[in-house]
């Protein structure tokens, strides 16, 4: 009887300091209903489908046939079974990519799905795909691109209104609409109706952000909005689309004034406006589709890596999916996001803590309305876990009561393991600290057998509140990394004849059919973002093998493949026709293709 007595006092006092915390103000900004339904739907999909699935590129100049499109087999049945079946929650399309073709028959222009043969140019690919999202019990959303490589008007007046108008269209005439994303490339060279001229824009003025905003809440209240400019949306991007954001991610930068790179990877710990990171990367190399990525799609150890880099670090997780010419998502990809979605469910299936003694009974009732807070207010507490048996687990998640603010700065754990309490570290940062958590962290650590766990705050903006604790033990997973399958030269020696070219020596005569470049990935000083490829057997004779354009390479800076027609050549010669800063070529990488 005596034992049953101190352990109702001992959940009194537990509930005391959850009552408690109750009756305490917001600590800083707050999320919106909609940034916390948003949240919560963790993964969701990117399509990325235009003209450039039909011309092999990755950004379109603007002067691309609309004949091009007219996709053989298009399901977008097949794409929403995709997504969803890799455990995506809603779908974000690209209704017009930087070429400004219009996946939608515009009333506002001729470049279009309605100047296509497909359906003898009576179709619309955003509406199809929002009525499967729907029956699919999808949620629905479009990607915008604000820069338009072919109308005639950008960079003047007239196209902010085209552009509104277009954005119009898309939120009346498709249903709901969960979010607008607006992509940051703005202005540069085009066809531009004809023109094919460089066309530059302050982004911070020219699209007159706020009037936009205020239609886009008045047609679509629960939209969010994706902007990674000055003026500031409801999202923002973490500063790269390799897939992960900063193992310390505040949900807040300020109101106004514009972002560098460590405000987008990381937060900013004390900024005015609640404005959370969405992690968006692709499951191939590339946004679209390209036959030669076939064998390049993202391992399902990668794709797990990328979980716990973006959800797990309190961001959500975008995931493109690139549409084949023929109008579905290629079956490697298919397969490889279903088991992703089957991994994420094995590892989080059965939470250890659910059933345990917790000295703080809101971390583990199952319940993420109620949390736990220190009873006298401070910024520092713990919480122990004990097991009714010793348990092997590798994962512990960790969760706030974000409705009133993010608040823990840094925090430890412990597992009681024979006697005595032994440190778990983050096996994915290179410290192994534990720093922020907003609405969910998670942390990886070497398979442990303990009896208890201990979770311990340390330092916080305000009172922690912690509405959830959970542990698992994640079966293994061994690596498998795809073959690209392609042969590399060895043999090359590199030297350059000036700064913006580049020289290799095949160490004797060769059969090439094209070049794989690496840029610098710690600065955009020297990637190459145009190129041209020159072949010799002699030295004297140069024959031009290829050129183009690296699309997006700054922002995602991958392997570049060039392919061309089998070449011989004893020497190849990549110029660097245009760099993103500085003024001489840069390298990670760079391999020959034979």
């Amino acid at each position: 009887m005596l034992m049953r007595y101190r352990f109702l006092l001992g959940l009194a006092a537990a509930a005391m300091a959850c009552i408690g915390a109750m009756a305490q103000a917001p600590c800083g900004p707050t999320p919106t209903e909609n940034q916390l339904e948003w949240q919560d739907m963790e993964t969701y999909a990117f399509i990325h489908y235009s003209l450039n699935t039909y011309t092999d590129q990755e950004w379109g100049y603007g002067d691309e046939s609309p004949e091009l499109f007219n996709p053989s087999d298009l399901d977008v049945t097949q794409l929403v079974k995709v997504c969803k079946d890799s455990g995506m929650k809603g779908i974000i399309f690209t209704a017009k990519h930087h070429c400004g073709f219009c996946m939608w028959p515009s009333a506002y222009t001729e470049y279009s799905v309605k100047n296509s043969p497909w359906k003898d140019g009576k179709g619309d690919v955003v509406k199809e795909l929002a009525e499967a999202c729907k029956e699919a019990d999808m949620k629905f959303a479009v990607y915008l691109s604000p820069w338009d490589r072919n109308h005639p008007e950008y960079g003047r007046d007239e196209y902010v209104t085209y552009f509104r108008n277009q954005l119009e269209e898309l939120l009346t005439n498709y249903g709901d609409v969960f979010e607008v994303w607006f992509d940051g490339a703005n202005g540069g060279d085009g066809w531009y109706g004809g023109a094919n001229e460089v066309r530059k824009i302050d982004r911070t003025t020219y699209y007159q952000w706020p009037e936009t905003y205020e239609m886009i809440r008045r047609l679509q209240p629960n939209c969010l909005i994706w902007n990674d400019g000055s003026d500031r949306g409801d999202l923002r991007w973490v500063g790269t689309e390799a897939g992960e954001v900063g193992a310390t991610n505040w949900s807040l930068l300020n109101k106004d004034g514009d972002t560098d790179w460590g405000m987008l990877h990381f937060g900013l710990e004390n900024g005015d406006s609640w404005v959370p990171g969405e992690t968006n990367t692709s499951i191939r190399p590339g946004w679209f589709y390209h036959s030669t990525e076939d064998e390049n799609v993202k391992s399902l150890s990668k794709l797990m890596d990328t979980y716990y880099k973006s959800v797990g670090r309190n961001s959500t997780l975008l995931l493109n999916f690139p549409v084949m010419p023929n109008g579905r998502i290629h079956p490697t990809d298919s397969v490889r996001g279903a088991a992703f979605a089957r991994m994420v469910d094995e590892v989080f299936k059965t939470d250890l803590a659910l059933g345990a003694t917790a000295s703080a009974p809101a971390v583990n009732d199952g319940d993420r309305a109620t949390y736990w807070s220190p009873a006298d207010g401070t910024t520092q507490g713990e919480v122990v876990i004990t097991f009714d048996e010793p348990k092997t687990f590798n994962r512990f998640v960790a969760q706030e009561y974000i409705p009133l603010g993010q608040r823990v700065k840094a925090w430890e754990l412990e597992a009681y393991c024979d006697g005595e309490w032994v440190p778990l570290k983050d096996a994915l940062t290179a410290d192994g600290r534990l720093t922020t958590i907003g609405r969910k962290r998670i942390v990886c650590f070497p398979t442990v057998t303990a009896e208890k766990v201990r979770f311990r705050v340390t330092d916080s903006k305000c009172a922690p509140m912690i509405s959830t604790l959970s542990v698992y033990n994640a079966p293994e997973l061994t690596p498998d990394i795809p073959d690209s399958g392609e042969k590399k030269c060895s043999a090359l020696r590199i030297f350059y004849m000036s700064p913006m070219k580049m020289v290799i020596e095949l160490g004797g005569e060769k059969n090439i059919s094209g070049i794989r470049y690496l840029p610098p990935t710690l600065s955009k000083e020297g990637v190459v973002t145009h190129y041209s490829v020159y072949v010799t057997t002699d030295w004297s004779n140069w024959e031009k093998a290829a050129s183009g354009e690296f699309s997006n390479i700054v922002n995602n800076p991958i392997w570049q493949t060039v392919k061309f027609e089998p070449q011989h050549a004893s020497v190849v010669l990549i110029q660097a026709d245009r760099v993103a800063e500085g003024e001489h070529m840069a390298y990670s990488d760079v391999e020959i293709l034979e």
